[in-house]
C-alpha cells in the first residue's frame, strides 16, 4: 500500500485518525492507521477494502502510488486560516489534479509546451505589465476586455478548480509533474465568490505560475499586478478613463466593472497603480467602500464563471466507454443525468490493445482480484460497461 497516498486522501476528507477508525467500524485502531500512514506496517486485504470504503475511493487508489507528483506553487490565505485547513485544501486539490491528469490521458489531451511556467522574468512592476501583455499576445487575446477568463484558461491547459473553503482562503496554484516535466496545472478559487472576485483571483494565480520574479520583487505584489493588468490592459483602460482624473463617480465605476469584470475596489487599485488617480483620492474611496459595507459585497455583483472542461471531458470519456458510470459520477461528484438519445458505448474489444489494457488495470476495484483481468475475448459479441 502507498502510505503517503493514504494520508493525503484522509486529510482531503478532513478526517482524523480517530474518525477514520470509527468510519471503518472500529476494525482497526488509530494507532494501526498511524502505522499504515508511516509505512511501518501494511493492512490486510480485508482492512484495505474497509479503508477504501470509509474514504470513498477504490482500493486500487490506496494500493498504488499516483502517476504524477503535485507541487503547490502558491497558497494565499489570511493568517487566521489554520494549518489543518490548509493541509486539507492542498490534499483535496492534489487528488483532483491527479484525477484530471488521468482523464487528460484517457481522452488524449496533452499540454506539452503549451503552459508557460515561469516564462516571464520580472524585476519590477513595469516588467509585470509587459509580461501580462506578452501572455495576451502569446494567446492571441488582443487588448479588449476579456470574455470569460475560465474559458481562456481551460483553452490553454489550465484546470480551474473550485473548493469549498472558509473566507480566510484566497487562492492556490499547483502543478502536476511527471519525471520533472509539467503535464497539468491548476488555478484554485473558493466556491461562492462573485464573478468579479473570482476573475481577479484566477488572474493572480496565473501570475504566480507564469512569472519569475527577480531582484527581490515581492511575489504577491507581482502576481496581483499581473492579474489586474491581464484583465484590464493599461492602454485599453487609459483610453476609456483618461490618463489623469481628480474625480470619478460610482456610476462610471459600475460601468467599468461590467466591462472589465473587476470589482470597484480592484479597479480603483488599478487606476491608482497607473497614476490615473492619486493615492489620497484612492484612500478616500477605500474609506467610502468600507463605510458602505462593500468590502464583503459590492453592488451589481454577478454569478461566478463555470468551468466546463471536467464535465465535458468526463462525459466524453463515459460516452466512449473509457470510464464506468460509477467513475464518471465520482469525477463529477453528482449522478449522471439521463437526457435520452442514442447510446453508442464502445465495446471493450473495439479499443486499441494498449488502451484496453490500461482501462482494465484502472478499473480493478479490489486488490484481491487486481491481477484477474478479464479476457478481451469475452467482449467480442457484447457491449461491456467498465
Amino acid at each position: 500500500m502507498d502510505a503517503a497516498r493514504l494520508k493525503t486522501i484522509r486529510i482531503a476528507r478532513d478526517l482524523t485518525l480517530d474518525e477514520l477508525s470509527t468510519a471503518m467500524g472500529g476494525i482497526v485502531t488509530k494507532q494501526a492507521l498511524s502505522k499504515y500512514e508511516r509505512g511501518a506496517s501494511a493492512p490486510t486485504p480485508r482492512v484495505l477494502i474497509a479503508l477504501a470504503k470509509a474514504l470513498g475511493v477504490k482500493a486500487i487508489e490506496l494500493a498504488t502510488p499516483p502517476s504524477v507528483a503535485i507541487r503547490v506553487v502558491a497558497f494565499r490565505k489570511r493568517s487566521s486560516l489554520s494549518k489543518g485547513t490548509q493541509h486539507a485544501l492542498e490534499s483535496q486539490v492534489t487528488l483532483q489534479l491527479e484525477r484530471r491528469v488521468e482523464l487528460q490521458e484517457l481522452v488524449g489531451q496533452r499540454c506539452e509546451g503549451d503552459v508557460p511556467l515561469g516564462s516571464y522574468e520580472v524585476s519590477d512592476l513595469d516588467d509585470v505589465e509587459v509580461a501580462a501583455e506578452g501572455l495576451r499576445d502569446k494567446w492571441d487575446l488582443g487588448r479588449d476586455p476579456l470574455g470569460p477568463i475560465v474559458d481562456v484558461l481551460e483553452g490553454h491547459c489550465f484546470h480551474v478548480v473550485g473548493v469549498d473553503a472558509p473566507e480566510e482562503f484566497d487562492g492556490m496554484s499547483a502543478v502536476a509533474e511527471l519525471a520533472g516535466d509539467p503535464v497539468a496545472v491548476a488555478v484554485v478559487t473558493r466556491n461562492g465568490v462573485c464573478r468579479e472576485r473570482q476573475r481577479l483571483s484566477l488572474g493572480h494565480e496565473l501570475g504566480h505560475l507564469v512569472l519569475a520574479p527577480r531582484g527581490g520583487l515581492d511575489e504577491e505584489k507581482a502576481a496581483y499586478r499581473f492579474g489586474a493588468a491581464f484583465l484590464a490592459p493599461r492602454g485599453t483602460l487609459l483610453r476609456e478613463v483618461g490618463r489623469r482624473r481628480t474625480d470619478i463617480t460610482s456610476e462610471e465605476l459600475f460601468i467599468l466593472k461590467r466591462r472589465f469584470g473587476m470589482s470597484v475596489a480592484a479597479l480603483l487599485y488599478r487606476l491608482r497603480d497607473l497614476g490615473v488617480v492619486s493615492e489620497r483620492y484612492s484612500q478616500e474611496w477605500r474609506r467610502y467602500i468600507g463605510s458602505m459595507g462593500w468590502k464583503k459585497e459590492e453592488p451589481h455583483e454577478t454569478p461566478p464563471e463555470k468551468p466546463q472542461w471536467l464535465t465535458q471531458s468526463t462525459l466524453r470519456a463515459f460516452s466512449e466507454g473509457l470510464i464506468s458510470q460509477v467513475d464518471a459520477e465520482a469525477l463529477l461528484e453528482r449522478p449522471l443525468e439521463s437526457n435520452g438519445g442514442p447510446s453508442r458505448r464502445r465495446a471493450l474489444a473495439a479499443l486499441p490493445r494498449d488502451k484496453r489494457a490500461g482501462v482494465l488495470a484502472k478499473q480493478a476495484v479490489a486488490v484481491a482480484d487486481f491481477y484477474a483481468a478479464e479476457s478481451a475475448d469475452d467482449a467480442d459479441d457484447e457491449l461491456i460497461e467498465y
